[in-house]
């Protein structure tokens, strides 16, 4: 099983941070625009006082090595579900995939603490696991790669949606 944490700085305070990390414009735009994914939608979306929580779907941009794509399919989707409690403010997903779901197990958790009064630090730490034999490790590397890659594309979309909406 493959565990890894990515950081990022993201220009605005820890509320602005979780306004447009739940925001449906900016999440549309980010995977869609940003991203490249061929197909993301929201699928639902409710927030109350106490809570937030989406469900998506997506066909992701893919790129893997020949063995993955092959073993993944060439319509391999994704369906996210992911919740917090505004109370502890930690953001709780997992990814169940439309190919192999019973062996390919992605999930994590995503944090924001203030670093200033205009900077947060956002803390991405992600779980992938991979039980195939002969290719999980091939599979969780290829996973990790795009992940580490889309997150850090992320933070750069997410500076430049906050920095435009304060204008």
């Amino acid at each position: 099983m493959g565990k890894f944490t990515v950081t990022h700085e993201i220009r605005c305070n820890v509320d602005t941070f979780w306004k447009t990390f739940l925001d449906k414009d900016f999440n549309t735009r980010l995977y869609l625009e940003s991203l490249g994914f061929p197909e993301w939608k929201i699928v639902e979306q409710t927030e109350t006082d106490a809570q937030a929580s989406r469900k998506v779907t997506a066909l992701p941009k893919m790129d893997v090595p020949g063995p993955v794509a092959k073993l993944l399919g060439a319509n391999f989707r994704y369906t996210e579900e992911g919740s917090m409690s505004k109370t502890d403010r930690i953001w709780r997903w997992k990814m169940i995939p439309s190919t192999l779901a019973d062996k390919l197990f992605t999930s994590g958790v995503v944090r924001a603490e203030a670093i200033g009064t205009d900077k947060t630090r956002r803390i991405a730490e992600m779980d992938v696991a991979a039980k195939i034999f002969g290719l999980g490790g091939l599979i969780e590397s290829s996973a990790e790669k795009q992940l580490r890659e889309g997150w850090d594309k992320s933070a750069a979309f997410m500076n430049k949606y906050v920095e435009a909406a304060a204008r």
